[in-house]
């Protein structure tokens, strides 16, 4: 059987909290989601046999894309009314059938969505039965997005803004009634403008120097944490988990290092750094940070690189920094003394980590040529690239952020 692949985007509400993923499927190399005639009810099967539904969305919900060969032959009863929003894409024209059989899946109880909706009369049997209009900011501009707002925002149906990049682009949104925005906007900084790092996450900056370099200062380690004793305190909660599986519990900075091992500290550290940066930000990019870290490191025999399985990790969790402080990527690693392999891979220098960088961002929006293109660049078989997504995201949630 192929491999299948699956990309999972966030979806949040007007608070920034994740109300809801997409899954985007590719079944295999050469077979793209509408090019089989059969693919829509075979990528919904396979989101109930080869994916743990729990791993990919959590508690929110999942947005499924069907066409009308999905819905005349029920695919989406194969997934729980309550989990997911049964996306119909544009290529649905609304005949009688279609209309009827999304009127059975409604008193089913799911709920339905319509997919790059720009307003055709034609649709306008469907829009009386669904929940979400999802309008495609790329396809239209402000004048059409805000006439769409205006004349459904009101009518009990949610606004649903896809493709929004930039913060000026969500404020639009938010302004003009949508209620729900998809989009990678959460990974990018909210201004560029040359500024301090905010004194309550300078602390946490300080943290990942101390474990950046070669030799490890347990002195200004310790110091460190003594300033911020929550983080010491949550660093041995979860160190003391049963996920870690541990047989000793874990007193002390010291006595840490002695059971995990240099490495293994110098990563949970740089994780809650991470992690302790991100008040303020949405949780979804820390997920999207611990995702990025783990599935780098994973992939790095599939991609040749397993003596970069560090490096790997620190550039997946990294690569947000400019996110969570604000500034440009560029001035967030010129102060912190990592090696310059991964400054080049993040600020979009050519190298190995770089190209596995590119192969993630691929595999992240769903751009399954260009995800092709960036295997074949790394010499590896695309078809590892689910397992080792599969297994970061495993992962990033067992975490628990």
């Amino acid at each position: 059987m192929p491999a299948r692949f699956m990309a999972r985007q966030p979806i949040f509400d007007r608070r920034l909290r994740v109300y809801a993923y997409e899954l985007l499927f590719r079944s295999g190399p050469e077979n793209y989601f509408q090019s089989s005639p059969d693919a829509a009810p075979s990528v919904i099967a396979d989101s109930i046999t080869l994916f743990d539904l729990q791993t990919l969305i959590g508690h929110a919900r999942a947005f499924v894309n069907v066409d009308e060969l999905a819905l005349r032959l029920g695919a989406p009863r194969l997934l729980p009314p309550d989990r997911v929003v049964v996306e119909i894409l544009e290529t649905v024209a609304a005949s009688d059938e279609v209309v009827s059989l999304c009127r059975e899946l409604r008193d089913a109880g799911y709920l339905l969505a319509l997919d790059d909706f720009v307003d055709e009369p034609s649709l306008a049997p469907l829009v009386q039965l669904v929940h979400f209009l999802k309008v495609d900011f790329r396809l239209l501009d402000h004048d059409g997005r805000a006439r769409i707002a205006s004349k459904y925002a009101k009518d009990g149906i949610s606004l649903l803004a896809e493709k929004v990049e930039t913060e000026d682009e969500l404020a639009e949104a938010r302004s003009l009634g949508y209620a729900y925005f998809q989009g990678y906007f959460f990974c990018k900084p909210s201004m560029l403008e040359t500024r301090d790092i905010p004194g309550n996450k300078l602390i946490y900056m300080q943290l990942l120097n101390a474990v950046a370099p070669a030799e490890l200062d347990f002195a200004r380690i310790e110091d460190l944490l003594k300033h911020e004793p929550s983080l010491l305190y949550r660093l041995l909660r979860y160190l003391n988990s049963p996920l870690l599986g541990l047989r000793n519990e874990v007193h002390s900075i010291r006595h840490a290092l002695t059971l995990l091992g240099e490495q293994e500290f110098r990563r949970w550290v740089s994780i809650f750094s991470i992690i302790s940066m991100s008040e303020g930000k949405p949780p979804e990019l820390v997920r999207t940070a611990l995702t990025r870290a783990y599935f780098c490191e994973d992939f790095s025999a599939s991609a040749h690189l397993t003596e970069k399985k560090s490096s790997l990790f620190l550039m997946g969790l990294l690569s947000i920094t400019d996110a969570l402080l604000d500034k440009p990527i560029a001035e967030v690693l010129q102060s912190l003394p990592v090696a310059d392999e991964v400054k080049t891979a993040l600020i979009g220098g050519e190298n190995s980590l770089h190209d596995v960088y590119e192969l993630l961002l691929a595999l992240e929006h769903a751009e399954w040529p260009h995800l092709s293109s960036c295997a074949a660049r790394l010499h590896c078989p695309e078809e590892q690239v689910p397992a080792a997504y599969a297994s970061a995201l495993q992962k990033a949630s067992s975490v628990g952020i």
